[in-house]
Parts: C-alpha cells; structure tokens; sequence
C-alpha cells in the first residue's frame, strides 16, 4: 500500500511538472517575421568580404579600433546615394586622446567616390561618445567616357575606419551603424547609352552569363540587384521633356507665322497690280 502511494504521489508530482509545459510544447508558435530594415551584423574586412544590404536598411558591426570595414549596397541610373555612419567609441576612461575616423565610398571598379556634400571626416575628442559621418554622393549616371570618375550602376563599397589616434589606443573596441538613403534625381542626370552590365563585382561575359541563366543559377548581377531590379537604362522622364518641348516649340511656330502672315491681300487693290 505504501508503494502504491509513492508511485501515485510521483505521478502527480510528474503531472504537475509537465501539465503547464505542455500546452505551450503542442501550441503553433508563429514565427516572428524578419525586419525588412535590419541589414547585416556583421562587416567583411576586404573588398571581398564586404557585407552585402540594401538602401533602407541599417548595418551594424562591433570590431576593434584600427580595422578596415566594409559594406556593399546596389545603386542604379538616376539614384543619388547618401551614406550615414555612427560610430560608438570605446569609453572615454579607457581612451588616451582624441580619434579621427573616415568613411569612404568606392563604386564596382574599386574607384573612389568624392562626395558631393557631407562630413566624410569627423575627429572626436577623448570625452565623446559617438559620432556621426555621411557623403552624399553624386548622381549615378547611365554611361560614361572611360576616363571619366562619373559613378555608374552597380556595387558601391562602404569603408569605415579610424586614420589617427593615440597608438595605446589601438585594438579598443567599438561598434558601427551603416545605413543608404537613395534618392531619384530622374532625367536631369540621364545621358544616352547604357552599360551592357552593371559594375557588378563577379559579373561574366554575356555568354557566360546566359549560361549560367540556362542551367538555373543566379548571376552576379542578379544576386547583386537592388530591390527593384536594375532599369534598362534607355528610359528617363526626359524623353516626356523632350517631347513636350516639341510640342511646344511647333505652338510657337505656328503663332509666330499666324501673326506675322498679315490678312492677306488688300481689297482696293486692283488684281492685275
């Protein structure tokens, strides 16, 4: 009788255990959905490894004070890109002066970017916490002379970095925020022609790019591609311009001639003069 007791107590005491637990275990537990502004966590070290996001998400890194990194986002004909970086800086107790850090923007050739507007670098003194950074790039343009720097569709690299501090300063951690902002500049920087692909690190041949579409696998320029999708590059809002300019220039043409036309020939005149 005894034993028949413990072996009920421990049954109910087991019940008791597993009774609240399982509802949860058998319930469906729906799957919260991804962020569609959250980018990478991590940054590549090299041209290489850079960590791919897209404009509108946020990429953040944590690393050590004297590394290189790097990000890499799409931008596409008639897209003005704005870069914006925050840098969280070690505690001002552990530093031993003051620290400049640089942002710069390379496109798919590795060419450097200048900015257009913005603070690409920043120094911040030993009680700062934080800093901000930006570089308002130029308007990406269709095609280009291959002397040109002009920015061209395709991959655009984020570097970030600290170019001078104290040397006991090196290795400190800190964390870093990225972030794109594009913005569409239409016609007024369109140019006739287009690239026959974009700047895409990875990119092939056109043969070889059919190739790899026939046997069902991603392209560079593909897997690269904004949201989106790359434009064509032939098609702006300045061909409506141009055409409503047209159109306004033959108005013009045919009131200049109806004004200055006269009425005609007078009628005192005789008709053989």
């Amino acid at each position: 009788m005894r034993t028949v007791r413990m072996l009920a107590a421990a049954a109910l005491a087991g019940a008791a255990l597993l009774g609240p637990a399982a509802p949860g275990a058998l319930a469906d537990t729906p799957t919260p959905s991804a962020d569609p502004s959250a980018g990478p966590t991590e940054a590549g070290t090299t041209f290489r490894t850079a960590a791919a996001f897209r404009p509108g998400q946020e990429a953040t890194a944590q690393a050590s004070t004297g590394d290189y990194l790097y990000w890499v986002f799409p931008a596409d004909t008639g897209e003005r890109p704005t870069v914006q970086a925050t840098v969280t800086l070690p505690k001002s107790s552990l530093r031993h002066g003051a620290a400049t850090w640089r942002v710069d923007v390379y496109d798919g050739l590795r060419r450097r970017q200048p900015c257009m507007y913005g603070t690409q670098s920043r120094t911040a003194p030993k009680e700062t916490g934080a800093l901000e950074l930006a570089c308002v790039l130029r308007p990406v343009r269709a095609s280009a002379d291959a002397w040109a720097n002009d920015p061209l569709p395709g991959s655009y690299f984020v570097r970030l970095t600290v170019t001078g501090l104290p040397e006991e300063d090196l290795g400190q951690p800190f964390s870093a925020r990225v972030g794109v902002d594009v913005s569409d500049r239409g016609g007024a920087y369109a140019t006739d022609g287009a690239l026959a692909a974009p700047l895409v690190p990875g990119a092939t041949t056109a043969e070889l790019a059919e190739a790899e579409e026939e046997a069902g696998r991603r392209t560079a320029v593909e897997a690269a591609a904004p949201e989106g999708g790359w434009s064509s590059g032939w098609w702006s809002d300045r061909w409506i311009w141009t055409a409503a300019g047209g159109v306004l220039a033959a108005l013009a043409g045919i009131g200049g001639y109806v004004l200055t036309r006269g009425s005609g020939r007078p009628s005192r005149v005789p008709p053989a003069v």
